[in-house]
């Protein structure tokens, strides 16, 4: 059964944006990816919020009931940092606000604790790993092979119909590939009601037209543009979290050990056997732990 939450809405980068929250203190703001909604964070919001923080998840860019963006074809990464720096100071948000945020929310936290440091005290990020890992793992074959979605979505004549063909059954396969150990029977319902109608749906697949476009993914001038979004240095504390089973971005123990090695001074990684992509959902009370265990040291 889904918590009861106080739902809200706000004004932000140029967009309407509607959200999950509870509690009050300071921000923690938690960013969802795809496809994904902010009910993945159910079971963390209200931890946040008994630790003293308004927890605040929004229906990310391109997500119903959140407004439909005048251009549905290219959301860039820096519009997603953008996005997560206008929400901060819409709710209000002040220098003890944490970012909590995976998939492509995670490339947001990225760029967003790097663009405006001043904003965040502490991250929690999980699944993506900053832009200098993720870079150099992209183009090795085991991740061309779970990244074969990125280039199916470029197929725009007959993407949006194969992926929403008998009640987006692909999103339910993606989410077995993701975390294969996981009944998502509960979380796809909201998945699904956030990319029913076709405008929305053309803006989540906005993140992928916007960022791989086949004639320029993967050349200096694509890498230096997205190094410029998100790969800044960041001088916060991070907490980076992997799971083991992650058919989505594949990291081993090393490249998890690394992850510090791009953070502020009492960052910390941690690969986690037997989990995979939606974390949060699998193992809520474990994960739950570790992320307001790593809060509580500031």
């Amino acid at each position: 059964m889904m918590p009861e939450f106080e739902t809200g809405d706000v004004r932000a980068n140029g967009l309407r944006f509607h959200y999950l929250e509870m509690g009050e203190g300071p921000l923690a703001l938690c960013l969802h990816g795809f496809p994904d909604s902010p009910w993945t964070y159910r079971y963390l919001l209200p931890e946040l919020a008994e630790a003293g923080y308004r927890a605040v998840a929004p229906f990310n860019r391109g997500f119903a009931p959140t407004e439909v963006p005048a251009d549905r074809h290219h959301v860039h990464t820096s519009t997603m940092v953008a996005d997560a720096v206008a929400l901060h100071e819409a709710l209000g948000g002040d220098g003890d606000a944490v970012l909590i945020a995976h998939d492509w929310g995670a490339v947001a936290a990225w760029g967003a604790a790097g663009h405006a440091p001043a904003r965040w005290r502490q991250c929690a990020i999980l699944n993506i790993p900053p832009f200098q890992v993720f870079g150099a793992n992209l183009f090795s074959y085991d991740q061309i092979k779970r990244s074969f979605y990125f280039w199916f979505f470029q197929m725009q004549a007959v993407a949006e119909e194969i992926i929403s063909a008998d009640d987006f059954a692909f999103i339910d396969r993606i989410w077995q590939d993701w975390s294969p150990s996981y009944d998502a029977t509960e979380d796809l319902p909201y998945v699904k009601e956030c990319l029913r109608d076709p405008a929305h749906f053309q803006t989540a697949l906005g993140y992928y037209w916007g960022q791989f476009e086949p004639a320029r993914m993967g050349s200096a001038m694509w890498a230096e543009e997205q190094e410029a979004a998100w790969g800044r240095p960041i001088t916060q504390p991070i907490l980076y979290l992997h799971g083991t089973q992650d058919g989505c971005h594949g990291l081993n123990g090393e490249q998890v050990k690394e992850v510090p090695a791009h953070l502020g001074e009492g960052s910390e990684s941690e690969l986690i056997e037997g989990v995979g992509h939606f974390m949060l959902v699998e193992r809520p009370e474990e994960i739950n732990g570790r992320i307001l265990r790593f809060l509580g040291k500031a």
